[in-house]
């Protein structure tokens, strides 16, 4: 176990402070380490997990999609992204017509951002203290811990941070105008597993309509089941302009999305697009990862 260690650690770029332990599998909720010891899960990937490690159905999707096509860019239609999308759309909150399919939670707000700029053509976000939206430039723009956005500044100008859960600071940051979105986790992560009161949250929705900003809603963390729903903001009736989902969506292999409520329309073609967004891969393991959700 060891040996693995030293050599990750010696070519790996540095980034991530490593826990002396190596996991070389998993099933369901435990997994086991190069030794053969097993653990009980209780990390998941940071979310990923929620239908647990090796999950039977998400293994054979991939595998079957495996051995029919890996590839198939955003330029051509597929079959499996067809179906993926389809169901996205039903079931996602009220509203929700169109999907965006990208790779991670950081991509898909990076992609709510230049959506916000686009449809509104307001220029300023605002987001919450102690809010965790990725690490990207965009998405750590409206990132609030200081110590991950100093050492890249200057970001995205026109961020304006506000206490969570306090609408009046929310209403006073939209009334300087040129607000292009609000973005908000229904639950914050990072920042302590803080929920959103529900109240406030609706009163949030409500001035963005007022002021012409996109309501932003990330479900990076709390989509996908985790809450007891299929999305967190459909315990409070919300119905957002744009949801960032990834983490759970495709039980385990990399895909993020943001789903767009129907009265923003279609995008502009070239714009915005991702490689190896809604790939046939990643979309099989989705579809097998939602019905298992499901059932």
């Amino acid at each position: 176990m060891e040996a693995i260690w030293r050599k990750e650690t010696a070519y790996e770029s540095g980034f991530y402070r490593k826990r002396p332990l190596v996991i070389v599998r998993g099933e369901g909720a435990r997994v086991w380490d190069a030794e053969g010891r097993e653990y009980i899960d209780c990390v998941g990937g940071h979310g990923v997990a929620v239908v647990g490690h090796a999950n039977p159905q998400v293994a054979e999707a991939i595998a079957a999609q495996a051995r029919k096509l890996l590839v198939c860019p955003g330029s051509f239609c597929n079959d499996v992204r067809a179906e993926l999308l389809e169901e996205l759309v039903r079931i996602a909150p009220p509203g929700i017509a169109r999907a965006f399919l990208c790779n991670s939670g950081a991509e898909a707000v990076e992609a709510a951002l230049k959506i916000a700029r686009l449809v509104t053509g307001g220029t300023r976000f605002v987001a919450a203290a102690r809010g965790f939206h990725g690490r990207t430039l965009g998405a750590l723009s409206v990132t609030w811990r200081r110590e991950y956005r100093e050492p890249f500044a200057p970001l995205l100008p026109g961020v304006t941070f506000v206490p969570y859960n306090d609408i009046a600071a929310l209403e006073e940051a939209l009334g300087g105008g040129d607000v292009a979105g609000v973005i908000l986790e229904i639950v914050q992560g990072e920042g302590g597993v803080i929920p959103g009161d529900g109240e406030y949250l609706r009163r949030a929705q409500e001035l963005c309509r007022e002021h012409g900003a996109l309501f932003i809603v990330d479900e990076v963390q709390t989509g996908f089941g985790r809450t007891g729903r299929m999305f967190a903001c459909e315990h409070h009736g919300l119905e957002p302009d744009l949801i960032c989902v990834a983490k759970g969506i495709a039980g385990g292999v990399p895909m993020g999305a943001v789903l767009i409520h129907g009265r923003l329309g279609p995008m502009p073609p070239r714009l915005h697009g991702s490689t190896f967004g809604g790939n046939p891969l990643a979309c099989a393991a989705a579809r097998a990862a939602i019905r298992f959700i499901e059932e």
